[in-house]
């Protein structure tokens, strides 16, 4: 490959763009109205306006970005993660232009991004899964009759969902019915999909997560385990590796199963099988993530792996580049997102950031989305950065945090900064001892 066109924004484009340099590639980026002063947009070969800045008319506008890539003459498409990484539709038409996609194929986007058909799949791969509907769910009375039977409390889903959109949590048959067309609704309007499932709520749960990767030779291989149990309505906000709760042999089971999966669908390329781990360490199988991972960066630290340039080696038809009992889990990593939002409502904070200084220390790593003097929008996820720390081991690896955060200033935005600076304080936090209720029944900041 000598080009390759990226079809996404901010911190995960300027990430692929230093990847793409080091291997001597040409990249094509894009960009809408909000977006034309980011360091991305600087840092690529080419880069081209794509829109206005609404997504709709930017970037998911699939025929603009096919257009651009074959007048560009572009070997392959990577579409880094959210927008049309996992749209299997896109997919397709990327490879029907002859054009790499930098993914799995449509096929297995197609089973794995409809979770009701993951589920199914994944049963049929003998990977446990949560108590839950066997299929879509049409109406409430039929979503009354497998609450009931399951228990609650319950997790209505939206099939086609992901980052934590379209999921409620009900406890009583009253918060179900509140939120069941809304949550079909919501599904339709986000997915284009209104088909809606039923799950076994976890009480107590940690979110484990296995990264994986397949090449089209039929290798496939797990890179260890995220523990990303630290979330905020059900999307991540602190993930490290390795987890500080699971036992080796857990660990052992979990990356076993998540391969076996992976085989199973004849997986290529990057993706991850998210779990759920209950208080005694059985686990469940929660989704899958067909792309690469906002916080890959965490694993890469402790394999010293480039998964990018990995996903590059599988489009390109190659075998990977390592088998199994080559890859070692070496340290402990922790990422933080640094979100321009408030950090008590966890509502976005938009506007223009003005200053923001850290400290140089070896063993800490930011992918920067903005720079000082650029606005941050409110037409996109408002992730200003991701802040990863290594370490040889996970009290070092806090406590070099704690300093790097409590050194960082920022300027003309609210961030969830000093919510960071206040977990790693927390005892509970620093033992290990935490859930995905976490954020929910702690209060850091009033």
């Amino acid at each position: 490959m000598k080009k390759i066109l990226i079809a996404n924004r901010g911190e995960i484009a300027l990430r692929i763009i230093k990847t793409c340099k080091q291997m001597g590639i040409e990249t094509i980026a894009i960009y809408s109205d909000a977006d034309q002063e980011l360091p991305y947009v600087k840092e690529a070969t080419f880069s081209f306006r794509i829109g206005e800045a609404p997504v709709l008319k930017s970037y998911l506008k699939t025929d603009a970005i096919l257009e651009l890539a074959v007048k560009e003459k572009a070997d392959a498409i990577h579409p880094g993660y959210g927008f049309l990484s996992e749209n299997a539709a896109f997919a397709a038409a990327v490879r029907e232009k002859g054009i790499s996609f930098i993914g799995p194929s449509a096929e297995v986007l197609s089973i794995m991004g409809d979770k009701v058909k993951a589920r199914q799949t994944m049963k049929e791969a003998g990977v446990s899964t949560i108590p839950g509907s066997e299929a879509g769910i049409d109406s409430l009375e039929e979503a009354f009759t497998l609450a009931n039977e399951i228990g609650y409390p319950v997790m209505l889903k939206a099939s086609g969902g992901g980052g934590g959109i379209g999921m409620h949590l009900c406890e009583s048959e009253a918060e179900l019915a509140k939120v069941f067309q809304s949550t079909k609704t919501r599904a339709k309007t986000y997915f284009g999909n209104e088909e809606v499932f039923i799950e076994k709520y976890v009480a107590n749960a940690r979110h484990v997560e296995i990264q994986i990767f397949g090449d089209s030779h039929g290798n496939a291989v797990h890179l260890f385990e995220r523990d990303c149990s630290v979330q905020r309505r059900n999307q991540k906000v602190i993930e490290e590796s390795p987890s500080p709760f699971i036992s080796e042999r857990t660990r052992q089971l979990m990356c076993e199963a998540a391969v076996q999966a992976a085989k199973h669908v004849k997986y290529e390329n990057a993706g991850t099988l998210e779990f759920i781990v209950d208080e005694n360490e059985k686990f469940y199988f929660l989704e899958m993530n067909t792309r690469l991972q906002v916080e890959h960066r965490v694993s890469e630290f402790i394999t010293g792996l480039d998964f990018v340039k990995w996903q590059i080696i599988a489009a390109d038809g190659k075998q990977l580049p390592l088998l199994q009992n080559d890859i070692q889990q070496n340290g402990h990593s922790v990422e933080f997102r640094l979100y321009a939002e408030d950090p008590v409502k966890f509502l976005p904070s938009p506007g223009k950031l003005n200053a923001f200084t850290y400290p140089d220390m070896p063993g800490v790593l930011i992918d920067l989305a903005y720079e000082p003097g650029n606005t941050v929008s409110p037409f996109y996820d408002p992730l200003v950065a991701k802040i990863i720390v290594h370490a040889e081991t996970r009290e070092l690896a806090l406590s070099k945090a704690l300093y790097f955060l409590e050194e960082t200033s920022i300027e003309g935005i609210k961030t969830n900064l000093p919510l960071f600076i206040n977990i790693l304080k927390d005892q509970s936090f620093v033992r290990g001892n935490y859930t995905t209720s976490y954020l929910k029944d702690h209060t850091f900041i009033s």
